[in-house]
């Protein structure tokens, strides 16, 4: 299997250098570009068309927040994976909303910016709890909390709502779907955070009582 290309899109040096070293370290990925603004790196996804960019935006110089639609257009099969300092949340769902597949704060570890460049890869959403935390809050109000219309699951929730009752791990989900292990947490934790619900046995109680899921028994 040919190595995962990943370009790393940061003006500043160390953030640059952390990522190159991580990359280095992972025999599935290949760092085929590494730029300091956003004209490199839509001439680098056009030469490399790499899997993966991993880009930090500045609403001043370097990268910007327009430019995400430009580089989406430059490499149409490159998906994005943002690590920003940047925790306005006006401003991260507007960069969710041009395309980007997945989201980290610099705050991440090793591991987490690892499995969030391998799920990015593979055109799948990766978002770190404070990301989430923040998307969240965009989303929910406190109005929405006293609200008695019904929480909305897509139909990918419901399916693995759907596993989960029936008793599969988060190993098997992740099998039966094709998706990554974190793939499904995240969707697990997006389900517990809408409904209001903090452990695994309270979320099959709550499908099985309320008739969100039928038990299989």
């Amino acid at each position: 299997m040919d190595p995962i290309k990943v370009v790393i899109a940061d003006s500043q040096d160390l953030t640059r250098f952390g990522l190159r070293y991580l990359i280095s370290g992972e025999k599935q990925l290949l760092l085929s570009g590494e730029v300091k603004n956003s004209k490199d790196a839509i001439n680098s996804c056009r030469e490399n068309t790499p899997e993966v960019l991993i880009l930090d935006y500045e609403k001043t110089e370097g990268f910007t927040i327009d430019e995400i639609g430009k580089l989406k257009s430059a490499s149409p099969g490159t998906n994005i994976l943002v690590i920003s300092s940047d925790e306005d949340r006006n401003t991260i769902h507007s960069i969710l909303e041009k395309g980007v597949n997945s989201f980290l704060t610099k705050d991440c570890d090793e591991t987490e910016v690892r499995n969030a460049i391998y799920a990015t890869a593979k055109g799948e959403k990766f978002f770190c709890g404070k990301i989430l935390d923040i998307i969240f809050e965009k989303h929910y109000s406190k109005e929405d909390v006293n609200s008695c219309e019904p929480t909305e699951l897509t139909t990918r929730e419901l399916e693995i709502v759907k596993l989960i009752t029936e008793g599969n791990s988060t190993k098997e989900i992740a099998d039966q779907l094709c998706l990554s292990h974190h793939t499904i947490y995240t969707h697990k934790k997006n389900v517990m955070k809408k409904l209001g619900i903090k452990s695994t046995s309270e979320l099959i109680l709550y499908s099985v009582n309320t008739g969100l899921i039928k038990s299989s028994k």
